[in-house]
C-alpha cells in the first residue's frame, strides 16, 4: 500500500511539473490588458502604457491599456481582483494600493486575497509643486505662510487615500499646518487644476512632475524621498528644506488574479523584469523620475504587507476616511 501511494504521489508530481511546464510554453495565448485604475494622464498610465508596448512587441499580442478610474483605484482593482486568473489581466497600481484596506471600511475585494504579486516595477519620490504664482519660494516659507492661514489654502491629491493625499496629511501632521483637501479623480485631472491655478498645492509623482517643471508650469519645493533624488537633483528634500525626518516614496507595482498558474505567473515577471531593464526604458524612466526596482513576487509580497502596516499608522493618526 505504502509503495501505490508513493507512486500515486510521484505521479501527481509528474503531472503538475508537466502541466506547468506547459502552460509555460503556451502562455500567453492571445490579447491581454493592462488595468489601469485611474483616469489617463497620471505616472500609473504613463508606466503602464510604455510597459504594454514592449509586451506586445516582445509575445504579438495585443496589450491594452484598459483604464478604471474611481475611488482611488479601488473600481478598477475589483475589475482586475474578478477577472478570469489566467494570467491575461494585468493590474498596475501605485502606492495608493497599500493605503486602501484602511482608508476604505468596505471594499468589493480582499487587497491579500483576491490579487497577487508580480513585481514591484518602480519606485520614485513625490514632488511638493505648487503654481507658480504663490507666493511661498520654499518649504519654510510654506509652512508660515500656512500656519498664517489656517484651513484657508487648499491642497489637492489624486484621490482619498492617494499618495499624494498620504504625503500631504504626514506633512500637515509633522509641520502643525492645517490644508483644505480637495480629491480628484485621478492624479491627471488634479495635475491639470495645480498647472490652472485652481489648487496652489500638489504632491505630484515624478513622473508627471518633471515634464511640467521643465515647462515652468509648476514651482518645485521639495521631494519626499529621504535622500535628494537623482532624477532631481537641484530640488532638497522635504526634510532637509525644514520637516527634519519626512520620508515617503511612491511606488508602482504589477498584480494579477489570485489563482493565476505560477508558472504563467513567473513567465510573466520574468519578462517583465527584461523589459525593465532595458536601456532605453530604464534611461526614461530615469530621467522621468523614477527607478527601476524589480523585485521577486515574494519580495513585492513581503513590501506589501510593510506598507499596508505603515500607511495604516498614518491613517489612523489623521483621521482620513473614504467610501467607495
Amino acid at each position: 500500500m505504502q509503495f501505490v501511494e508513493t507512486v500515486r504521489v510521484a505521479c501527481a508530481i509528474a503531472v503538475t511539473v508537466f502541466c506547468s511546464s506547459v502552460l509555460a510554453q503556451t502562455y500567453p495565448s492571445g490579447p491581454m490588458r493592462i488595468i489601469v485604475p485611474f483616469p489617463p494622464g497620471g505616472g500609473t498610465d504613463i508606466l503602464a502604457r510604455s510597459l504594454a508596448q514592449k509586451l506586445n512587441e516582445a509575445w504579438g499580442y495585443s496589450v491594452i491599456v484598459d483604464n478604471r478610474g474611481g475611488a482611488n483605484g479601488t473600481i478598477g482593482a475589483a475589475v482586475a481582483a474578478k477577472a478570469a486568473p489566467d494570467g491575461h489581466t494585468l493590474l498596475i497600481v501605485p502606492s495608493g494600493f497599500a493605503v486602501n484596506p484602511s482608508v476604505y471600511k468596505t471594499l468589493p475585494f480582499d487587497s491579500v486575497k483576491d490579487l497577487a504579486p508580480v513585481t514591484q516595477l518602480a519606485a520614485s519620490p513625490l514632488v511638493l509643486v505648487v503654481h507658480p504664482s504663490f507666493p511661498p519660494k520654499n518649504v519654510k516659507e510654506l509652512i508660515a505662510f500656512l500656519k498664517a492661514r489656517p484651513g484657508k489654502i487648499n491642497y489637492g491629491s489624486s484621490g482619498n487615500g492617494s499618495p499624494p493625499h498620504i504625503a500631504t496629511e504626514l506633512f500637515k501632521l509633522m509641520t502643525g499646518t492645517t490644508i483644505t483637501h480637495i480629491p480628484y479623480k485621478g492624479a491627471g485631472p488634479a495635475a491639470v487644476d495645480v498647472i490652472a491655478g485652481q489648487i496652489p498645492i500638489y504632491f505630484m509623482n515624478a513622473l508627471q512632475a518633471v515634464p511640467h517643471m521643465k515647462y515652468s508650469r509648476v514651482r518645485p519645493l521639495g521631494v519626499t524621498s529621504d535622500k535628494r533624488f537623482p532624477g532631481l537633483p537641484s530640488v532638497p528634500t522635504i526634510a532637509e528644506a525644514g520637516v527634519p525626518g519626512y520620508s515617503m516614496t511612491n511606488w508602482y507595482g504589477m498584480l494579477v488574479p489570485a489563482g493565476t498558474p505560477r508558472a504563467s505567473l513567473m513567465k510573466l515577471h520574468a519578462e517583465l523584469v527584461r523589459i525593465l531593464q532595458l536601456p532605453e526604458l530604464k534611461e526614461r524612466l530615469s530621467s522621468e523620475g523614477a527607478e527601476v526596482v524589480a523585485s521577486t513576487p515574494e519580495q513585492f509580497a513581503a513590501f506589501l504587507k510593510n506598507e499596508m502596516t505603515k500607511t495604516a499608522k498614518i491613517v489612523q493618526a489623521s483621521g482620513m476616511t473614504a467610501t467607495n
